[in-house]
């Protein structure tokens, strides 16, 4: 069996990962975040998103969908930080196994996991308050249509907020930027630019955008979370695929890559 041992301390962690940016964050059990990441930090994306989306504003219990939440921490996080009453819906991670981390966490009276695929939610016209989606929007999207369906669960006035992984620049034709030509994956032709995201939201008529901006130094969070979960994850292939995509955010220095963080009010 491989070696999963903690090579650094709880304590050490912590302080390392201690971000001004993330303060909410920085209240949480650092293992717990490392054993069910899936990708970036979600709860720094979250975080970042929070104010923009006007979480803090929302209603007692106001009804959230935590769409492609995967392992349930940023539902967790939506129903302690904000008081929301969560839907978390995942197509990859079983509800049993969320169900039971919610629990864990002492959030089963607020969040119900499902099991969901985007293009099939089974919700009624209306259901939410607020659709929150962390790493995981640009893998369904990008398609012309989507917006509309998804936003029709959404009361009126209500807001969908994302972050999403995203370039500074649309690249030309059908080559990535030629630095990041060793790294790339078909898949990350899903990435785009504020501008990008900004314009097929606002010609799907379904929102009005109200925020559609980059993250300032995003990549060196990504690195950092990266650098860590490379070496402490306990889980072979989450550390597999930390150092090499920590390898291709270190060669780029933010030059490409980074997040974009969206907001739309249902019109």
């Amino acid at each position: 069996m491989p070696d999963i041992t903690p090579r650094t301390s709880s304590e050490d962690l912590t302080k390392r990962l201690t971000h001004a940016r993330y303060p909410r964050s920085n209240s949480y059990d650092i293992r717990w975040v490392i054993e069910n990441q899936m990708g970036p930090n979600a709860l720094w994306l979250l975080e970042w998103l929070a104010p923009v989306l006007g979480l803090d504003a929302l209603r007692p219990c106001a009804r959230v969908l935590d769409l492609g939440c995967g392992r349930a921490m940023t539902s967790v996080f939506l129903a302690r930080e904000y008081d929301a009453q969560v839907t978390a819906a995942d197509l990859w991670i079983k509800p049993d196994e969320n169900a039971r981390r919610i629990a864990e966490a002492g959030f089963a009276d607020r969040v119900l996991p499902v099991h969901a695929e985007a293009h099939d939610l089974p919700f009624a016209e209306g259901s939410f308050d607020a659709i929150v989606s962390i790493d995981a929007y640009q893998y369904f999207g990008t398609n012309d249509l989507y917006l509309p369906t998804l936003t029709r669960l959404l009361k009126p006035g209500g807001r969908i907020g994302v972050v999403v992984p995203a370039l500074r620049e649309e690249p030309e034709g059908t080559e990535p930027p030629e630095h990041l030509k060793p790294y790339w994956e078909p898949d990350f032709w899903c990435f785009h630019t504020a501008d990008w995201w900004r314009r097929q939201w606002t010609r799907s008529g379904a929102v009005e955008v109200e925020t559609a901006d980059w993250l300032d130094d995003g990549w060196r969070d990504w690195l950092l979370w990266c650098d860590v979960i490379a070496e402490e994850s306990p889980e072979e292939f989450h550390r597999t695929m930390a150092r090499q995509v920590g390898e291709m955010v270190r060669l780029d220095e933010g030059r490409a890559l980074g997040f974009v963080r969206l907001v739309g009010r249902r019109i």
